[in-house]
């Protein structure tokens, strides 16, 4: 029987671990995102083990041995570890080798969401729109300041966003309007990464939409973000009281529609699974929708707007947390019926049916 049917049928309770912290410059926000889902998860159900990641990368003595070893002690992960080592595949990674089943995005899907610029290069093969940008390397930065600002004002326009390609939180992100600004902002956001974007700053917006699911993925109501600054920055999301969420967001139906579309073609797009916090520019002058980001571990702070957003879609916070474990159990059953091992036929008989041995049984 599977660890999530033992758990509905009152047998023992189903394990789960609850991953936060980490070296990431989102380790608080990851601190309160956990502490929000270990309270929404009903203990006569849920056994939960906190496993805290230190500032400095290190984990609870014998954890990753005990993931990686024969009789797992967890029955599922919950990854709630923003931004570096948490959201960009790694520890998704670790998790896949461990052969306990995980809350989220694969390693692909957690990478890609993680890179901004390989995002949108997949976004635009897929046919959505996004922003006109620019990707600026650490080595052309540093080979060129003065030549790689220039070409990014030229392709871009001003006013244009630096952010770095990697990250989270609006961290490291600077709105430019002149050209002096320019290289100091590319300078900051390579404080955090190697890879910095240039985005044309369009008169729009801040729309955000909640995914949900696997292989049929569902799109929540949308909602508004009314930031306190002139954009939706560190200080707006976390400090500033100012900032106001609008949801559902005042836009007309058939609009609304068009962009919880967008929202799911994007998650498809970027082959991703279980959750995702899809971002929306809705420009101003020509009422068109724009692909920001797409985010695979969103915050679930109280001020976060992908449970917020499920919510007000008539899905609470604890039956929310309920279904992202049973997404993370129906992912780990399809890789069970993978063939793992290929014996070729000799030349000229056919290839029978896989063997009940072929098959790699994954711990329940």
């Amino acid at each position: 029987m599977s660890a999530a049917r033992r758990g509905r049928a009152g047998g023992r309770r189903i394990r789960v671990g609850v991953v936060f912290g980490g070296r990431s410059v989102e380790h608080d926000v990851s601190l309160v995102s956990a502490g929000a889902i270990m309270d929404a998860l009903d203990r006569r159900r849920y056994q939960v083990l906190p496993i805290p990641v230190s500032r400095e990368g290190r984990w609870p003595a014998g954890v990753i041995e005990r993931l990686l070893g024969r009789k797992a002690a967890l029955d599922v992960v919950i990854p709630m570890i923003h931004g570096t080592d948490g959201e960009d595949g790694s520890l998704q990674g670790l998790l896949t080798l461990s052969g306990v089943p995980f809350v989220g995005a694969g390693v692909l899907g957690s990478a890609v969401g993680m890179d901004k610029a390989v995002m949108k290069s997949l976004l635009q093969d897929a046919g959505l729109p996004t922003v006109r940008h620019r990707v600026v390397t650490r080595a052309e930065f540093d080979a060129d300041a003065g030549g790689a600002a220039a070409l990014a004002e030229r392709h871009c326009g001003l006013p244009l966003f630096v952010k770095p390609a990697n990250g989270g939180s609006s961290v490291g992100v600077s709105k430019v309007r002149d050209r002096a600004a320019l290289e100091p902002a590319l300078r900051l956001a390579f404080r955090y990464d190697r890879k910095v974007i240039a985005e044309r700053a369009i008169d729009a917006r801040e729309i955000e939409c909640s995914v949900l699911g696997n292989d049929a993925p569902e799109a929540s109501v949308l909602g508004e973000i009314v930031p306190a600054g002139e954009f939706y920055d560190y200080v707006s999301k976390y400090q500033d009281k100012g900032s106001r969420l609008l949801i559902p967001a005042p836009i007309e139906p058939a609009q609304a529609a068009l962009g919880r579309d967008l929202a799911v073609r994007a998650f498809q797009a970027l082959d991703l699974s279980g959750m995702a916090r899809v971002d929306l520019f809705l420009d101003r002058a020509t009422g068109a929708f724009f692909l920001n980001e797409v985010n695979t571990l969103p915050g679930f702070t109280p001020i976060s707007m992908y449970p917020k957003l499920w919510e007000a879609s008539g899905l609470p916070f604890p039956r929310l947390v309920d279904r992202l474990v049973r997404l993370a159990f129906e992912r780990r059953r399809q890789r069970e019926g993978l063939v793992t091992r290929y014996r070729p036929a000799p030349r000229g008989e056919a290839r029978p049916a896989a063997a009940a041995g072929e098959r790699k049984r994954l711990r329940a």
